[in-house]
This record gives C-alpha cells, sequence and structure tokens, in this order.
C-alpha cells in the first residue's frame, strides 16, 4: 500500500465536502461507538480488568525476545514452522516462497492488517498467484480496487447503495439492496474460493506463547474455513502480538470485542495449534507462522514502547472527532486514527508522515477509551517534538515557537506582548465582535468565526476582579 499521509491536509479538506462519505461516517456513532459505551457498563469492574490488560502487555514486551522464543519452540514442537522476517519485504519473499514450494495457485485471505503493510496481494499476484480477500468489507474494497479505511470495518466508508451499484457492476447480477441479500451474494460468490484454494492466509490477534497457538478473531466465520480448509495456512503478524498464556489473551478478548465492535463477545475465536493430526477432520498439513519486525523493535525501550500495546481494536478511531470527519483514508497508510498518528510516522519515517501527529486535538478521547491505557496524545505530542528537533516543521511554526519560548522565559515581555496581541484581536472583532480572517493562523478562521475578546489579558481582568 503506497504511502500518501504527507497528503494529509489536502486529502482530508475534500473528505469534509463528500457528502457519501460524512453520511457513511455517522455509522460510527452506532455500535462502535454507544455499543462499547454500553458493553464496558456491563463488566462492571471495567478499570480492574483494563489495568490487567495493560500490565500484561507491558510484561510481555519487557521479555518480548523470551516469549517470542518460548512461541517459537512450542509451535514447532507441534508442527509448525515459523518465519522472521526484518521487513515487509522479507514477508512477501517468505510467503511467495512457501506457495512456489506447495505449487499454490490460488490463495485465500482473512482480514490482516500486517498484509496490508507488506502489500502482499500485489506480491503473490505478480507470481502469478489468485488472491481472494474473504472477509465482507475486505472483499467489497478488493473488488473496489481501493484500501480499507478502518481496521476493524474496513468498508464503513461506503453506503449500502454503492457497495449495491459495485456487486451489480461486478458480479453481473441484479442490483440489491437488502443487506441480507447482498450479504448472502457475496457469500454464494466466495464459497467456491474457500474449497479450491490451496493456501489460506491469516493475521494473529495474539500469539500465545505457553502453546505456540495463534489466535484470530472474527465475525463472519471466514477466518476459520481460511485457517483449517486449505492444505497450508500461513499466519502472518507482528513480533509484539506475542502474549504469556491463554489466561493473558482470555484477559484480552474481554476487552476487544466491546472496544472493537461493541459486542461481549465475538462469534468467532479460532485458536490453531500446529498442523493437522492423526484423525484430524480439518486444519492445514502445513502451517507457517511468520513474524514481522517493520519498525516494532525501534520502539522497545523508548518512550514510544506504550504504543505496541495496541491489540488493533480501533476504539481510538472510532471516538476521534478527527478520524470522525474526514474517514481512514486521509491519514494516507494501513492504520488511521490516532494510532495511526502514532504507527505511521514510527514505521514508514517521520519526514513521510509530517501531518499525522498534528492530526489531532489531543482532547484524549482516544486515551480515554484504549483498553490498554495507550497515552496517545502524549506519543502523539512526543512526535511533534520530534518535528521540532529534526527542523521538520515549516519555518514559520519554528520561528514562531522560537520567540514564544524566548518571551515565556521573560515575564515583563511576555506581559506586554500579550496584552497587546488581545487589544488587536479585540479590534480585529470590529462592530459585531467576530474574527473572520485571523493573520498568521487562516488555518483556524477558513471554516468558521471567533469570538472576539474583550481586550484584556486573563491577568488584567483578573486583577481588575481583586481589585488591585
Amino acid at each position: 500500500m503506497q504511502v500518501t499521509s504527507m497528503n494529509f491536509k489536502a486529502v482530508a479538506s475534500g473528505k469534509l465536502s463528500d457528502a457519501n462519505l460524512q453520511s457513511a461516517l455517522k455509522r460510527l456513532q452506532g455500535n462502535f461507538v454507544r455499543g462499547r459505551a454500553d458493553r464496558v457498563a456491563e463488566l462492571g469492574n471495567y478499570e480492574e480488568i483494563r489495568s490487567a490488560a495493560a500490565a500484561i502487555r507491558d510484561r510481555a514486551l519487557a521479555d518480548l525476545d523470551a516469549y517470542l522464543e518460548e512461541f517459537e519452540r512450542n509451535a514447532v514442537a507441534r508442527g509448525a514452522i515459523v518465519h522472521w522476517a526484518e521487513t515487509r519485504a522479507e514477508v512477501n519473499r517468505i510467503v511467495c516462497e512457501i506457495a512456489r514450494s506447495h505449487g499454490v495457485r490460488k490463495a485465500v485471505k482473512s482480514k490482516s492488517m500486517v498484509t496490508e503493510e507488506c502489500a502482499l496481494n500485489d506480491a503473490l499476484e505478480a507470481h502469478g498467484i489468485e488472491v481472494v480477500e474473504t472477509d465482507l468489507g475486505e472483499y467489497i474494497l478488493q473488488l473496489a480496487k481501493e484500501p480499507p479505511s478502518h481496521i476493524v470495518a474496513p468498508v464503513v466508508h461506503k453506503t449500502r447503495d454503492e457497495v449495491s451499484d459495485l456487486f451489480q457492476e461486478k458480479h453481473g447480477t441484479p442490483r440489491k439492496t437488502d443487506i441480507a441479500a447482498l450479504t448472502r451474494e457475496a457469500r454464494e460468490m466466495l464459497r467456491r474460493h474457500f474449497v479450491t484454494a490451496e493456501m489460506g492466509i491469516s493475521g494473529a490477534n495474539f500469539l500465545v506463547a505457553e502453546s505456540g497457538s495463534t489466535l484470530i478473531v472474527t465475525n463472519e466465520g471466514n477466518g476459520r474455513l481460511v485457517t483449517t480448509l486449505p492444505r497450508v495456512h500461513v499466519a502472518i503478524t507482528g513480533i509484539e502480538k506475542v502474549v504469556p498464556t491463554l489466561e493473558d489473551a482470555a484477559t484480552l478478548m474481554r476487552l476487544l470485542p466491546p472496544h472493537g465492535t461493541g459486542q461481549t463477545i465475538s462469534n468467532y475465536i479460532s485458536v490453531t495449534t500446529g498442523v493437522k493430526g492423526e484423525g484430524d477432520r480439518d486444519g492445514p498439513e502445513h502451517f507457517h507462522v511468520i513474524l514481522l519486525d517493520g519498525g516494532r523493535s525501534e520502539l522497545l525501550g523508548g518512550e514510544l514502547q506504550p504504543m505496541l500495546r495496541c491489540i488493533r481494536c480501533g476504539a481510538c478511531m472510532n471516538h476521534c472527532p478527527v478520524y470522525q470527519s474526514v474517514g481512514g483514508h486521509a491519514y494516507g497508510w494501513v492504520y488511521p486514527g490516532p494510532m495511526g498518528s502514532v504507527l505511521t510516522p514510527t514505521y514508514v519515517g517521520l519526514e513521510n508522515a509530517l501531518d499525522l501527529p498534528n492530526a489531532a486535538t489531543l482532547c484524549n478521547q482516544c486515551g480515554v477509551v484504549c483498553p490498554v491505557k495507550i497515552p496517545l496524545p502524549d506519543l502523539m505530542r512526543k512526535l511533534r517534538e520530534r518535528q521540532f528537533e529534526r527542523g521538520l516543521k515549516p519555518w514559520p511554526e519554528r520561528l514562531g515557537l522560537t520567540l514564544w519560548s524566548w518571551m515565556a522565559q521573560h515575564p515583563a515581555i511576555y506581559a506586554m506582548m500579550t496584552a497587546l496581541g488581545a487589544r488587536l484581536l479585540s479590534f480585529l472583532g470590529g462592530a459585531d465582535r467576530r474574527i473572520r480572517r485571523l493573520p498568521f493562523g487562516g488555518g483556524w478562521t477558513c471554516g468558521r468565526d471567533f469570538p472576539a475578546p474583550e481586550g484584556r489579558t486573563f491577568r488584567e481582568l483578573y486583577r481588575k476582579r481583586l481589585g488591585t
């Protein structure tokens, strides 16, 4: 997937005027926002579970190498083959080699954001392998030749009418508008691919060190078909997804469905351990697990390490006022919303995603709803600091911040300049006390008017109130 994060401002501006997108994004307020609130209220001891979940993720990250080696040891003991990939290109190479060695002509996939990172579909198709997305949302996007806009609901940006038109065009069937009928049509189209594919490709929500298992969470059942019907199963995930025990995974699963989809529990939780055994009715004959670094190890031991706790629930973007307004495509890569504003600059380079750490109001909605207590606003603020330190901010902004810093260290000058600024803003308000144009701050007034201040600073008003 091509990185276009440098175009965030321009793309976001267009998304704000996209009527279809704005209509589609209203769905976030349904199961995603209200549903999460309802499910969390049912938990009762929510904060206790949340603290335990954060501790589990921190414990795994503190000894990540040991838990990954334990996972590999137990997975291999049960017949799996574990591959280590430092880069996304290595993931693609390994998968293509596995496919070639097993004579794979078709692969079916369940939803996986890591394979989106790697642009795996393009790599397989370049080697003559047909790839079919089987998650309903991902299948729709594959037909539309679009990237996902959300990590849980990848097609949230499309309306029902758009999907109806797409199915009519691509399937050559009569146009349908009933959701159940559209879903059935997709199911009928996909069923034949499950039984004819030689390879199934999945991600992994969690890796369980004590058993060498991979765990995936789905609502449609496609993940279970992808991991059991083809003779070759390849699970691809990031190295940070490991947890010590199945009990730890169960604790995290108490939080993932409520925060991801507003459900108490997902329809399917599939744990895959090793290859098909003697007497087993289904399961892969060959099971490969690919563990991707892809920039993750660079976060270990640093101020951004808490981001590796992420369990990919999507709650941060569902509650983010910026994401709710512009959708996921504006962020320009795999991970949108607040999580993407931290991950994308880290994984693809801060210089390639300059706008993203600033694509937030820092209202902390994301931090409040994160099930593993990731301090997302703090992490975005740290990235803003790095931008400044590396000279990646526009020179007028750097100059302004430098001047402000100098004035803040000289109280008398600071007081004089703020008093002058308050009076200037009052003058700009005119007779109706509305500021329509703000010098050096046109972005703030191009879409709104500001009420003009009284013309005195807070300190002046406070002294007046005290009568001093």
